[in-house]
């Protein structure tokens, strides 16, 4: 009975998001792998803008968190796979911190955690089956959303005037980076034809 239901709700029995195959998960940790290396990158651009925003410099990784939430939304778009986001997230932190010194150190893993968790969280409430551009862009949010009040408490920020400002930038980075680029990402990503093997080549 359980058969024939997942049957008629899934065209693939592999379609559905508690069912893994071995090429979802590779494509995962692949993801993770290649992000791991791109966010790498981003902590160089941090630095980078802190440096050009002078005084106001502690306000660059605000401007940029929303490229750190960008593997969980392609891992569960292109695998349509519960936890995927959050695996992928935590598979990046960990290139990013044992593999290429990320300054930031073991508790990047919360982090990763919190980040996919928020990002994947308005997918699975669509149960893995609605992709709008709407939900990437509070997918996004909620990422940012997530993490940013466990580094404001890990850094001090809780009680400073500029709590609102810092909170307000990176949210709407989390919403244009982490969630309508993502978006944006995904379709490219489709069209090439790469992932026609995977769920989302074969939903409509």
């Amino acid at each position: 009975m359980t058969a024939t239901k997942q049957q008629s709700t899934y065209r693939n029995p592999y379609d559905s998001p508690f069912k893994w195959q071995l090429k979802d998960l590779v494509l995962v940790v692949v993801l993770g792998v290649v992000f791991g290396f791109v966010y790498w990158a981003l902590v160089q651009a941090w630095n980078g803008l802190a440096i050009a925003m002078g005084p106001a410099g502690d306000l660059a990784q605000h401007f940029l968190q929303g490229g750190w939430l960008l593997v969980a939304p392609l891992a569960v778009a292109i695998t349509r796979k519960a936890g995927s986001g959050i695996l992928a997230e935590i598979i990046a932190a960990t290139m990013e911190f044992v593999f290429l010194g990320s300054p930031v150190g073991p508790m990047l893993l919360l982090a990763a955690f919190l980040q996919g968790f928020g990002s994947e969280l308005p997918f699975a409430l669509g149960r893995y089956k609605r992709f709008g551009i709407t939900r990437y862009a509070i997918s996004g949010f909620l990422g940012a959303f997530f993490v940013f009040w466990s580094t404001a408490i890990q850094s001090g920020w809780i009680g400073q005037e500029i709590l609102g400002l810092r909170l307000a930038i990176h949210c709407t980075s989390g919403i244009i980076l982490g969630g309508i680029l993502a978006w944006m990402l995904v379709k490219a990503i489709k069209k090439t034809g790469v992932v026609d093997n995977y769920a989302i080549g074969r939903a409509q």
